[in-house]
C-alpha cells in the first residue's frame, strides 16, 4: 500500500462508521474501563501522532539527499564569501 491508499482508507465512510460504532459501544458499555485507561492514552497518542501526522513531510523517497547536500554546500560557500568580503 502506498501513502495515498492509506489516507483513502481512513477517509472511507465504512471505516468511519465502524470506528463510530465501536466508540459508541465503548462509551455506553465500558465507560468505566475506558476512563481507567485515560491516563495511559497520552503514551499511546505520541506514537500515533508521529505516524499519522508525518504524512506530507516528504519522508518517503529519501532519494533527495544529494539536493540537500548541494544546498548546504551552497550555503557554506555563500557564508564563506560573506566572511571574506567582511574582512
Amino acid at each position: 500500500m502506498n501513502r495515498n491508499e492509506i489516507k483513502n482508507f481512513w477517509k472511507n465512510p465504512i471505516v468511519l462508521l465502524c470506528l463510530l460504532g465501536i466508540g459508541y459501544w465503548v462509551y455506553t458499555y465500558h465507560l468505566e474501563h475506558a476512563l481507567g485507561l485515560l491516563p495511559y492514552s497520552i503514551l499511546l497518542l505520541c506514537p500515533l501522532m508521529h505516524i499519522f501526522m508525518h504524512g506530507d513531510h516528504g519522508h518517503g523517497g529519501h532519494g533527495h539527499h544529494d539536493s540537500h547536500r548541494s544546498d548546504s554546500e551552497e550555503f557554506e560557500k555563500s557564508k564563506n564569501k560573506e566572511e571574506h568580503n567582511a574582512r
